[in-house]
């Protein structure tokens, strides 16, 4: 069993131990920059364990959402229960900035689209996937080297690169980088946005392989947002269709792509999957 997956059970064996309750209960959350520019009145829970895709075109109000869901940016409305205990709930716009921070920095983790805007490009990719154990408390050097080089090793990184820049690595390397950084600690949930854009196809699939099983692994509960519908049917196991700045369309993500009920999601179904 890899490091991460000890530290995780004995952080949350407690909070974990009754699945039927959410971990995440959002509530009428909207945020407008314009006419229907943003999200308007979104709701939804989140359980341990479950990958939800946000998925729609351009403009549609993904990434707007996923900001507002990371706690990164406030809404005009709304709210956000996070439950970090079995019997307690942190509303997170109540929370102070430093304290979202913190949960950034801990129980949740965040992909970035571009590795670059995810990691530390000025220091080691050890000390990159170390950051985030001190945050915890770990000071001993032995045990944060020790989990650099495991989880080098979990993401496909050869783990003689621990003492290496990233800004050396390739793109795909950067972004395993970053996964492992963001995993390193346990965390109980994961925002990714858009987490192989810019990758080539071949880079991709191993990008994707690699995160499907990590998140099975560990257990993860994972928001994920992509125009990538074939990402979506691979990580997810529920859809929420944006448009408008609205979400159309929610159920499981066979259905959804299978089987599409909002006229816009045939569409978008529809022109993935024309030659």
């Amino acid at each position: 069993m890899i490091a991460a997956q000890h530290l995780h059970e004995k952080l949350h064996q407690d909070v974990l131990a009754d699945p039927v309750q959410p971990l995440l209960k959002v509530k009428g959350l909207s945020k407008l920059y314009g006419p229907e520019k943003g999200c308007q009145d979104v709701s939804f829970e989140l359980y341990p364990g479950e990958v939800l895709g946000i998925v729609g075109e351009s403009g549609s109000g993904k990434s707007t959402l996923l900001s507002l869901l990371s706690g990164r940016c406030l809404p005009d409305s709304g709210v956000i229960d996070y439950r970090t205990t079995q019997d307690h709930w942190l509303d997170l716009y109540s929370a102070s900035e430093a304290e979202r921070r913190t949960l950034l920095r801990t129980e949740w983790g965040f992909v970035e689209q571009n590795p670059r805007d995810g990691l530390r490009m000025a220091v080691s990719a050890g000390a990159n996937i170390g950051e985030r154990l001190m945050a915890q408390g770990v000071r001993n050097y032995q045990q944060l080297r020790a989990a650099g080089l495991d989880w080098l090793n979990q993401v496909e990184i050869d783990p003689a690169r621990i003492d290496d820049l990233p800004r050396t690595f390739s793109g795909g390397m950067q972004q395993r980088l970053q996964i492992a950084r963001n995993l390193v600690s346990g965390p109980r949930l994961v925002f990714m946005d858009e987490p192989t854009g810019g990758l080539d196809v071949s880079v991709q699939a191993r990008l994707l392989d690699l995160m499907r099983g990590l998140v099975r692994e560990l257990d993860l509960a994972v928001v994920i947002v992509t125009h990538d519908l074939a990402v979506a049917r691979l990580l997810a196991d529920r859809l929420m269709v944006m448009r408008r700045s609205r979400v159309v369309e929610t159920g499981l993500t066979d259905q959804i792509l299978d089987d599409p009920q909002h006229p816009y999601s045939q569409l978008l179904v529809s022109s993935v999957l024309q030659p």
